[in-house]
């Protein structure tokens, strides 16, 4: 087709052929990219192994709706919208993008099937689109540099910030929709005046716009502008593909690659080493992470995804109350000690030995922190991992001796005794004793059957408000018609806190010993009252018969008929119910329990403006209620004040551990009297018809 001006093949750049300009700008571009992207994969290929090809269909089930469709961009919804918009711009302007380099060296290059009716239909698409992302690169440019959103923000103790890098890389995109449109706005006025066929201008578009403004311009000027334009933008695409390996914006290239190997499963922790069996564990020389080359390639592609949107960091509980624990940081620290370590420039240079994590660009306060939560992983769009390798980093702080002394009695008395506070084994059923009658709790002995095995872990065993908890649990099994018993004195801790405290070898010790006593129950349903222990028992332990939450076998019964429930008195009592961590996000057990207070006739029920899936870790997990951090405030007053704001004076949870904590954070806050929290179980208990 004939073009009013000459293409960037054909024309010439300072008496040289533009083409060999052309190619030779791809072959150093591609070049600098590939040497680039070889010295990033350098320590990839020396991490430890990781396992992310298995379940194929689900993970690129996940690519479809995490990374194409953008899934979590719209929780923060005026980034999230942004973002969209440049992403999708992205995408649909990479063609041309393709197309403008091949044009530099082959005249009037165009894609197979893009001549027609396609092609016309994706010039006004990438028209609009082009329009779109310049306008979003604008608005965030304003966003990033003059607005900046609190989470954007980088504490003294952090390091420096990285508001310019981000301008600048919009800078780049917006650079890059401009000398696409003027190139494109050059060749229709051209073609305009000399009443030659072009492309149809979409009004309202940077090219149209360009189009609009030049059309009294020379032919000589409309022929500069237009080579000028192509290769600045070629220039511009080349410098911009060989600079995001160089900071954050790495993200670009690897997000795919990250959100296709994510972890599928919640709840569960990453085994030592890939690869080893239990029983192989002791040829390991160390266990944990130590040094940032002991984390897997897995963990370093995450270092390298992190898009630094302080989304995680925004939702962690310890940021929040002030403890030394930012997950953002835990991630662009560790990218910035790869790239110190393993420079793109100079490789020489780099320093020969990797240094220690903890103490070098981590604290152990930062460290043991972390409550395990999971909001951080739930919120990232680009399927960063935070759990296992504060996992990780436990397990080598504990090989080499360092526990804080806090934490150092209760992982002892889990060992000698088999629960955290030290008690006697024989007093692990004493509850029973105090069960309201006519309820009668079956201790079981070697040698017996049962039905269904009641496992109470450790805090409900022997907390004396707690043992409330197990006591209503009995008198909701009996009135469903449950023929059940407990393991009493020999149940010992599920081991869930000790697994994810670095404790490894203790909690495989607590696993063996309780799977040995379940399975030798002949039990044919395990229930449980404690999400810790729910969550245990299900990720952490095998072969063992169907395990359930209380809360879920109360709706069973709601829905057969076996669990009836009386109306909650008129005493103006407005109910919230708080999701705990591990029976929420780590295993997607939201409604259950909602379920079971809408059955309660008459009973008020309000939404705190964090729940389900952002619902607000209270700070207690297990050993945590042992652990004495350093925090401005509590996180369970921050959730009880939650909680009052919805307009509610009842706190609902499903978790002994939360219980423990919101009861602690009301007299704390100064709501007693006003504010009230309960168990579910026992809430239950009191409206059994």
């Amino acid at each position: 087709m004939e073009t009013a001006l000459l293409s960037p093949a054909k024309a010439w750049v300072f008496f040289l052929p533009a083409r060999a300009l052309s190619i030779a700008i791809v072959l150093v571009g591609l070049t600098i990219f590939a040497v680039l992207l070889a010295r990033r994969l350098k320590p990839m290929l020396r991490a430890a192994p990781d396992r992310r090809f298995d379940r194929l269909s689900e993970r690129v089930f996940r690519v479809l709706k995490i990374w194409l469709a953008q899934w979590r961009q719209p929780r923060y919804p005026a980034a999230g919208i942004l973002h969209i918009v440049i992403f999708a711009g992205f995408l649909c302007l990479s063609v041309r993008s393709v197309q403008m380099v091949i044009l530099g060296m082959v005249d009037g290059f165009v894609f197979p099937g893009f001549s027609g009716p396609l092609g016309e239909a994706y010039d006004g698409l990438r028209q609009v689109m082009a329009t779109a992302v310049l306008a979003a690169s604008l608005v965030s440019m304003v966003r990033r540099g003059i607005l900046k959103p609190a989470r954007y923000a980088v504490p003294a103790r952090y390091g420096r910030e990285h508001t310019a890098e981000a301008v600048f890389v919009l800078a780049l995109i917006s650079l890059l929709m401009l000398t696409e449109g003027l190139f494109d706005g050059t060749l229709a006025a051209a073609a305009g005046r000399q009443g030659v066929a072009a492309a149809t201008m979409v009004p309202g578009s940077v090219a149209w716009l360009f189009a609009r403004a030049l059309g009294g311009a020379s032919p000589q000027t409309l022929q500069f502008l237009h080579v000028a334009a192509y290769f600045a933008h070629d220039l511009t695409f080349f410098f911009f593909l060989c600079f995001l390996p160089l900071g954050k914006h790495f993200h670009v290239v690897t997000s795919l690659f990250n959100v296709f190997c994510m972890r599928l499963d919640r709840g569960n922790v990453k085994p030592v080493r890939y690869g080893l069996g239990d029983d192989q564990l002791d040829t390991l020389d160390a266990f944990g992470v130590k040094k940032i080359e002991d984390f897997t390639w897995k963990h370093l592609l995450d270092f390298y995804s992190c898009a630094d949107c302080g989304r995680c960091s925004d939702n962690c509980p310890a940021n929040a109350v002030g403890r030394p624990l930012s997950p953002r940081f835990l991630t662009i620290k560790a990218r910035d000690l790869l790239f110190a370590q393993y420079p793109a420039f100079h490789p020489g240079r780099a320093p020969k030995e990797s240094p220690d994590l903890i103490g070098g660009i981590y604290t152990a306060d930062e460290i043991w922190s972390c409550t395990t939560c999971g909001a951080c992983e739930e919120e990232c769009p680009v399927g960063i991992e935070y759990i296992d390798k504060i996992v990780d980093l436990r397990r080598g702080m504990i090989e080499a001796g360092h526990v804080p002394q806090s934490l150092q009695k209760p992982l002892r008395a889990l060992e000698t005794r088999g629960n955290p506070w030290g008690k006697m084994e024989k007093k692990r059923g004493d509850w029973a004793k105090e069960a309201a009658t006519p309820v009668a709790v079956k201790p079981f002995e070697v040698g017996d059957t049962v039905d269904t095995l009641f496992f109470v872990d450790s805090i409900t065993s022997y907390d004396d408000r707690m043992q409330r908890i197990a006591q209503a649990t009995a008198r909701v099994l009996a009135a469903v018609g449950t023929d059940f018993a407990i393991l009493g004195k020999h149940e010992k801790d599920s081991g869930h806190e000790a697994r994810r405290f670095g404790e490894e070898m203790l909690f495989q010790d607590l696993r063996t010993h309780n799977t040995e006593m379940i399975l030798a129950s002949g039990a044919r349903r395990v229930v449980t009252a404690d999400p810790h222990a729910y969550n245990a028992l299900v990720k952490d332990y095998g072969n063992l018969p169907p395990v359930e939450h209380v809360c879920q076998t109360m709706v069973r019964g709601i829905r057969d008929g076996s669990l009836r429930l009386h109306a909650a008195r008129s005493d103006g009592k407005v109910y919230a119910y708080h999701d705990p961590c591990y029976l929420g996000r780590h295993n997607g057990l939201y409604e259950e329990p909602r379920a079971v207070l809408d059955a309660i006739p008459g009973l008020r029920r309000v939404e705190m403006r964090r729940s389900r899936d952002r619902s607000f870790c209270c700070g207690g997990g297990g050993l945590m209620l042992f652990y004495e951090p350093e925090e401005e405030q509590r996180m369970g007053v921050l959730r009880v004040r939650m909680a009052a704001e919805a307009g509610a004076n009842v706190m609902v949870t499903a978790c002994p551990f939360c219980l423990v904590n919101m009861e602690d954070a009301i007299k704390v806050a100064g709501l007693e009297g006003s504010m009230e929290a309960v168990d579910l179980v026992e809430l239950v208990d009191r409206h059994l018809a």
